[in-house]
């Protein structure tokens, strides 16, 4: 680790899991210098039903590429009734910060909790999903919102390359994450093991300890089985995160049946802190999404955002959605589940949680309850 990554921590860390309290939810939003320039205007409505679905709940951080689209995203969110701006008690507050593309999920703030305060903003390297996509505005994102003075507390550089989508908290020391992702040679962490990924876990993040996955992919994903596209922590009944929604796959002819199953069976044999096996939802599997050329669409149900109030639940004008929402509310107690149409999302490759990050209650620059 680089010194920058043992910087001195102020007392026990915590990655608080993303149903504790909010102050808002980071977006990227898309340009037309970017991969979305063919379908601008139908990934732009996406955005602005996700946008103020978020503002129903809490605040808004905007990250738009230059002027001229800082300016329609405040006409496009005032016009669907946002209170959007630049000033900080905006509901959504915008700044013009470069990006390549979209994904905020995994260029975006990790933010942790100690003894400080505010949650510390984290900057982990990003890469493109190990070099695949350009990714250096991306990359630079985090701490140029930092600098614009858009989180309470100075946003930390890491050397670690690690994506937001890669990990799921349950704020208690517990740890879910993947294999293939996480311990990739193409994210270029010098050939870290499983080892070496739990003690930078356990620096970072406080975790006590990782739950590993071997299974579990979807055909178009380039993220290399992020967790967030397939398993997800969930509060369940008591409020304590001892359950799991997880994408299933109940169609013997698809090729990611017997994947997704032996999946299951891995989640079936985890057990929580206390001991206990987790309270496994088993999200129904819609079907195949491909785009133009053919390529199978990575078309997720476990690909959803966790608010304070709500939970906004990626659908595909499927059979399957009505189900998929009901899985995610009996998970989810006590927070009203909205569907969101992510099919223009999926074309390029990500769904509704990839598109946002959420900010923990105090990561924010004051200004506006959220």
């Amino acid at each position: 680790m680089s010194g920058a990554d043992t910087e001195g921590h102020a007392g026990r860390r915590r990655l608080p899991a993303e149903w504790e309290p909010q102050d808002g939810v980071l977006l990227t939003w898309p340009h037309a210098g970017s991969d979305w320039a063919p379908i601008l205007a139908e990934v732009e409505r996406v955005f602005v039903e996700i946008a103020v679905a978020i503002a129903r709940s809490e605040r808004l951080i905007v990250a738009c590429h230059d002027p001229a689209l800082q300016a329609r995203v405040e006409g496009l969110l005032r016009a669907a009734g946002v209170d959007a701006g630049t000033a900080e008690d905006a509901r959504a507050r915008l700044f013009c910060v470069p990006s390549d593309d979209t994904w905020a999920r995994d260029h975006g703030p990790i933010c942790v909790v100690d003894d400080d305060a505010a949650p510390l903003p984290l900057s982990f390297r990003f890469r493109g999903w190990g070099g695949k996509f350009p990714a250096e505005r991306d990359d630079a994102i985090t701490r140029a919102l930092s600098a614009k003075g858009a989180f309470a507390r100075d946003a930390r550089r890491l050397s670690l390359e690690l994506e937001g989508g890669a990990i799921e908290s349950d704020g208690r020391g517990t740890l879910l994450t993947t294999r293939a992702c996480v311990l990739n040679e193409n994210r270029n962490n010098g050939g870290l093991g499983e080892v070496d990924a739990e003690r930078a876990f356990a620096e970072h993040f406080g975790a006590e300890r990782v739950l590993w996955l071997s299974h579990g992919h979807l055909e178009g994903d380039d993220t290399d089985s992020h967790i967030d596209t397939l398993v997800r922590l969930a509060p369940g009944a008591d409020g304590r995160g001892d359950a799991l929604v997880y994408q299933g796959c109940d169609d013997g002819d698809d090729p990611h049946y017997a994947d997704l199953n032996a999946m299951r069976d891995e989640l079936l044999a985890l057990r929580t802190m206390a001991g206990a096996p987790y309270a496994l939802h088993a999200l129904p599997w819609p079907r195949a999404q491909h785009d133009d050329a053919g390529e199978r669409l990575p078309a997720t149900y476990a690909n959803y955002l966790i608010l304070n109030d709500a939970v906004l639940v990626p659908t595909y004008d499927d059979p399957a959605d009505a189900a998929a929402l009901q899985v995610v509310a009996a998970a989810h107690p006590g927070r009203a589940v909205l569907g969101i149409d992510c099919r223009w999302l999926i074309w390029q490759h990500g769904s509704l949680h990839c598109v946002t990050m959420q900010l923990p209650r105090g990561s924010l620059r004051p200004g506006g309850e959220p």
